[in-house]
């Protein structure tokens, strides 16, 4: 039986322990899907697989995502030609949320402005007015969604003395009487929050969900952190909030268009940039490799799918 792996995961790939008669093909990075008798793909979020692809390959009975998200993939068409689609959920959890309070603390300290006037050797010494920044404890974190990663964010807020709100549409009342986080509407939570933290998935109802109207009726003094998906942000209309200082910061980890990241964003002090590494700790990648192959292994043996999606 031969599947498909994303070239970037050989290194992980090296180390799995592969069944005799399942033989491995790496797919190269931005080439194109083979035709074939393929029985598996292990994916990247960066490689589409819409019903021309999927065509391609007839045998096809499994598209293993590595990653969370799955708009990559046509799911519909996946499903009408009998191909199961798994994805990576909660294995990355943890490290997901760890980086997210890591833009929060970048963004409302200005940690990377610091940083560069050390490395930059324009530091002259201490002063009391020098990169002023902005205390979290008192203050309101907003979150937009409200799935692992988002209640993952919110356990760590006590330890900052931030208050959570939170919106999705599905509101989960048993996890406001554990914790005491609180719901929202969606613009009573854009105007409360100091820090707006995204943890939605992309759709055609969420795309784009910040932007102008949405920016304006954030605070003035608000950051905005996205570790979920580029295209739930109108990035032009970032730019423009945070050049005029209608909005004091944002975090960012994720991009509508991936690799590309607008020019204006990158001349702007007021935002941290990451490149996609909300997931990117060893034990995080470790565990979705596991995850993914051994949904792989499972449907070629005649099981059910561990993450279906």
């Amino acid at each position: 039986m031969k599947v498909l792996v994303a070239e970037p995961l050989e290194p992980l790939l090296r180390h799995a322990v592969l069944p005799p008669d399942i033989e491995v093909e790496l797919l190269a990075e931005g080439a194109p899907l083979p035709e074939g008798d393929h029985v598996g793909v292990v994916a990247l979020l960066t490689r589409r697989l819409g019903e021309a692809e999927l065509a391609r390959l007839p045998a096809l009975r499994i598209v293993a995502n590595f990653a969370v998200g799955y708009d990559n993939v046509d799911v519909a068409a996946a499903r009408a030609r009998g191909i199961a689609v798994t994805n990576t959920p909660g294995v990355l959890t943890e490290a997901t949320a760890e980086l997210t309070w890591a833009l929060i603390l970048a963004a409302t300290r200005r940690v990377p402005e610091g940083e560069a006037l050390v490395r930059g050797g324009e530091w002259t010494g201490w002063g009391p007015t020098q990169l002023l920044g902005v205390g979290l404890g008192g203050k309101v974190l907003g979150l937009m969604g409200a799935g692992r990663i988002a209640q993952a964010v919110a356990r760590r807020a006590p330890a900052f003395g931030m208050h959570v709100r939170y919106w999705s549409r599905t509101r989960r009342p048993a996890w406001e009487v554990e914790t005491g986080v609180e719901w929202r509407s969606p613009d009573a939570l854009l105007g409360e929050s100091d820090v707006l933290s995204l943890h939605l998935a992309l759709c055609p109802e969420t795309e784009r969900i910040i932007g102008r109207e949405a920016l304006t009726r954030m605070k003035a003094s608000a950051v905005l952190v996205n570790t979920a998906r580029g295209g739930l942000v109108d990035e032009g209309e970032l730019i423009a909030a945070l050049r005029s200082r209608r909005l004091r910061a944002a975090g960012l980890d994720v991009y509508a268009r991936e690799p590309f990241v607008p020019p204006g964003l990158r001349e702007l002090p007021n935002v941290v940039l990451l490149p996609h590494v909300g997931s990117a700790t060893e034990e995080a990648r470790q565990a979705m490799w596991d995850l993914a192959w051994g949904n792989v292994v499972s449907v070629l043996r005649g099981g059910e799918a561990i993450t279906p999606v």
